[in-house]
């Protein structure tokens, strides 16, 4: 251009950078195709052994023997919460269910790490997140059941799709990955908020499948081009339903894919809960302190079905289930950790897991026993604000149909002794 200034190599670089940029120039033609020098893999941030033994030079988070022993406590419960409510789905109690088997210490930890009122935006497996917030037996029970008593949706959702305003833990949604750039916004409007800014972060969790999806990217660019405290917490538990993390991305992991957008990333041994703490406690740190996004990446195992509406085995050994339970089990190397410093023993072993069943039953023959919604909850709380036309319309349909049958039918009379006030609050 006529009249422009030559550039000027900077220091270090003889052909100088780009212009408004601060790549530098080279005459050498080179592809690259890692985020690490050389080609190398990024490698996963690990604090204990198999065995619970602290690896060489690796630095313990602070944490005390209460500190510790709640977060065994949480992570043990889950797998008996799993074992009794996918067994009530495989009895037709329940419609559906999915469960966390293998991914306790990912959801712990992390769960440990975070601020008891930062915004979680969940995928399905982070029931333990509820839970560590005070969340309850009775409330899962009544979700899944889909009792009056249901504070997540008066029945309105499926099992597993919890939410809950008090403890800032947003509703479940079903469609894969929507939570995602969702999160990105609620973490931009926790920064516009002066009473939260330098406070609070969105916490998103998702697996290594929802990230195939093009929300993964929208929220990432989002949340990277206008800088909000949003934790993306992937959960790579090696299978987006049937199809292997082998045939779901060519590149390195998730975790690669941070640093194409600007964000602190770093990917963490799932199965090591103090690896998890360690790494989120330390991602939210970043992540509120400087107001951007950040990337977590836990590698895992899925060791139980997708859902009750999948078979496993039909796209995976056996033996490999099999396998990485026994091998790699993160209740169990927790354990080792906590009885190698004398803070458990097999006595209350024992003990807490005959309590959790014995809270667990208690509150699944509560839930059972109840009824469901009134009829007239169908309508309420699906919009904002005053009830649309159009469910007017269909609320007025279903009252003429109650009238036509809910005395005379036996299967209205029968379905409507399900509900509080068998349905005769609809035509009050």
């Amino acid at each position: 251009m006529a009249g422009a200034t030559p550039q000027m190599p900077g220091p270090g670089h003889a052909h100088g950078h780009l212009p408004s940029s601060t790549s530098p120039v080279t005459s050498k033609l080179h592809f690259f195709n890692s985020v690490t020098d050389g080609g190398k893999q990024i490698p996963t941030y690990r604090v204990i052994d198999g065995a619970g033994q602290p690896l060489e030079g690796a630095v313990l988070p602070e944490i005390d023997e209460a500190l510790a022993r709640r977060i065994y406590k949480n992570m043990v419960q889950l797998p008996i919460l799993d074992d009794i409510l996918y067994n009530l789905q495989r009895q037709g109690r329940i419609v559906f269910y999915m469960t966390a088997y293998g991914e306790e210490a990912a959801i712990i930890g992390s769960a440990a790490a975070l601020a008891p009122d930062d915004e979680v935006l969940a995928q399905y497996r982070e029931s333990g997140v509820l839970l560590w917030r005070g969340f309850g037996y009775d409330n899962i029970m009544n979700q899944c059941f889909g009792t009056y008593l249901d504070s997540c949706g008066m029945g309105k959702q499926m099992p597993v799709h919890y939410g809950s305003k008090e403890l800032h833990y947003h509703t479940i949604s079903s469609p894969l990955a929507t939570q995602i750039p969702q999160a990105a916004g609620v973490g931009y409007a926790l920064k516009r908020d002066p009473a939260r800014r330098g406070k609070n972060c969105a916490v998103v969790y998702f697996g290594e499948g929802a990230a195939s999806e093009g929300d993964f990217h929208a929220g990432m660019l989002l949340a990277s081009t206008i800088p909000s405290p949003t934790l993306f917490i992937a959960r790579n538990n090696g299978f987006a339903i049937s199809t292997p993390s082998s045939e779901q991305y060519y590149g390195d992991g998730i975790a690669a894919r941070g640093p194409g957008y600007g964000v602190h990333t770093i990917r963490v041994d799932g199965n090591d809960v103090l690896a998890v703490y360690s790494a989120v406690k330390e991602a939210r740190r970043l992540c509120i302190e400087e107001g951007r996004a950040v990337l977590v990446e836990t590698m895992t195992y899925r060791v139980g079905h997708h859902s009750t509406s999948d078979d496993s085995f039909a796209y995976r050994p056996r033996k490999e289930v099999e396998d990485r339970k026994r091998l790699d089990n993160p209740i169990v190397r927790f354990r080792l950790f906590l009885e190698s410093r004398g803070w458990w023993s097999k006595e209350e072993e024992e003990a807490l897991t005959k309590r959790i069943k014995q809270e667990v039953m208690t509150a699944y023959k509560k839930a059972e026993s109840l009824p469901k919604p009134e009829l007239k909850e169908m309508f309420t709380e699906v919009y904002g604000g005053e009830l649309p036309w159009n469910l007017k319309e269909q609320r007025e349909e279903l009252k003429k149909l109650v009238k036509k049958y809910g005395d005379s039918w036996e299967p209205w009379k029968n379905e409507l002794k399900k509900h509080k006030g068998e349905g005769k609050d609809l035509l009050e």
